[in-house]
């Protein structure tokens, strides 16, 4: 039997500290679909997500929200907006959104668009 940790009531084993991609578990999108990795029950309100996005979608229109966001390219080119402005990027591209700015991404390229959002959520 593994070590447990607990933090904040959580219990962490290694089981549930590795989480391998099971798209059975992903959860259908207008754009594709999603896979949480890391949900905000989890670790405090920590949060890492995968997010596939179809040809010419996006997975919302760009909005803003308290919190600070990262976005991680995998795979696929990327239309990001922040503030008023656009730049394509490509895979192996980290993405900031600054807390309270208008962002959002969009799939501009050929194929499917995969990235990773890494996000705190402000627990109450």
């Amino acid at each position: 039997m593994g070590m447990i940790f607990y933090a904040h009531a959580q219990e962490y084993t290694m089981d549930n500290c590795v989480n391998t991609l099971d798209t059975t578990r992903s959860v259908e999108t207008k754009s594709g679909y999603q896979y949480w990795f890391a949900d905000k029950s989890f670790a405090e309100g920590n949060t890492l997500k995968l997010s596939v996005v179809e040809l010419g979608m996006s997975t919302h229109a760009p909005h803003q929200h308290s919190e600070d966001e990262f976005f991680y390219v995998l795979e696929g080119t990327a239309e990001f907006f922040l503030d008023g402005e656009t730049r394509i990027v490509g895979s192996h591209t980290s993405l900031y959104c600054p807390s309270q700015s208008m962002h959002g991404i969009k799939n501009a390229g050929t194929g499917l668009l995969k990235y990773l959002v890494i996000k705190k959520y402000e627990l109450e």
